[in-house]
């Protein structure tokens, strides 16, 4: 089993490695089509089995910081039209696809082995700040878990090339008011090697 992690920033990739020093890991930079564009280029240079967009993230409630929360889909949050009316999805107006389903057997397996919340992990190209947006959220996508900037774009990127994905988010912070004082990011990070670690463990020697 090969394995690549996908992570947005250094921080993240060092991480992974201070707890699982053998995984190849790529800082594909942060945002959907930063992410989505590299992690092509990757996939047509090599094959890999599975593809994890691994990082620290926004969790919704119960979540708590440190905790992990594993996708049973990766969601394009954003993509879509907004009007007075509220939100209408793209694939609700006949383009595309903003749902990313990760394989049922695959996620269940990942939330398993790193204790994580399974649900879906919310893409955005901007960040929830606000009590309102993350109800709005919440009310949308109920079966959200937490939110990132990048597990939807691995997640396109790996369809194109027809490779198994998944996303990992370790909870650095509570989405919703942005409070940078609430924040616990070497938890986060800590925890988000750990879990990644796991993983490496069990799938590269499968």
């Amino acid at each position: 089993m090969t394995l690549l992690v996908v992570t947005a920033v250094a921080q993240e990739r060092d991480a992974i490695l201070a707890a699982a020093p053998s995984t190849t890991v790529l800082v594909a930079g942060v945002g959907p089509a930063t992410v989505a564009a590299a992690t092509s280029a990757a996939l047509a240079e090599k094959q890999y089995d599975l593809v994890l967009c691994a990082g620290i993230g926004g969790g919704f409630g119960p979540l708590d910081l440190g905790d992990i929360a594993v996708a049973s889909a990766c969601v394009f949050a954003d993509l879509g039209v907004r009007i007075e009316e509220g939100f209408t999805p793209l694939p609700d107006i006949g383009f595309g696809v903003n749902r990313y389903e990760v394989a049922p057997r695959l996620a269940v397996e990942l939330a398993d082995l790193t204790g994580g919340h399974l649900g879906a992990i919310l893409t955005v190209a901007t960040v929830t700040g606000t009590a309102a947006a993350a109800d709005e959220l919440q009310d949308r996508i109920p079966d959200a878990v937490a939110e990132g900037m990048e597990g939807a774009g691995v997640a396109a990127a790996a369809t194109h090339h027809g490779v198994a994905f998944a996303e990992i988010r370790a909870v650095s912070n509570v989405v919703g008011p942005r409070d940078r004082d609430a924040w616990d990011i070497d938890t986060a990070l800590t925890a988000l090697g750990r879990a990644v670690a796991t993983v490496a463990a069990t799938r590269m020697g499968s």
